[in-house]
């Protein structure tokens, strides 16, 4: 890897990282459900793109099974709290 390459693995991997603390304060924090599953999911696309970042820089597809089916499992994810949420009106 070259010097300008690794200098923009770092600051991607530090972005990620930050991405992936702030979605896990979410998660602990969140003051509703629907929070908490928001950042649930921002979470599961964190390591989404940083698996997909670390396929480019690494030039390898070892790891594209698993990213298939963490998007497979966020989709599912979403799609079954959507559904069993209690519906709020605001009437």
């Amino acid at each position: 890897m070259s010097a300008p390459l690794g200098i923009v693995a770092i600051i991607v991997t530090v972005l990620f990282g930050m991405s992936a603390l702030a979605a896990v304060y979410r998660i602990v924090r969140g003051p509703s459900v629907l929070d908490r599953v928001i950042a649930g999911d921002v979470l599961v696309s964190t390591v989404i793109c940083a698996l997909g970042a670390d396929m480019a820089l690494n030039n390898h597809t070892d790891t594209l099974p698993v990213l298939l089916v963490l998007a497979l499992f966020a989709v599912l994810g979403s799609l079954a709290v959507a559904r069993f949420l209690p519906r709020q009106d605001s009437a």
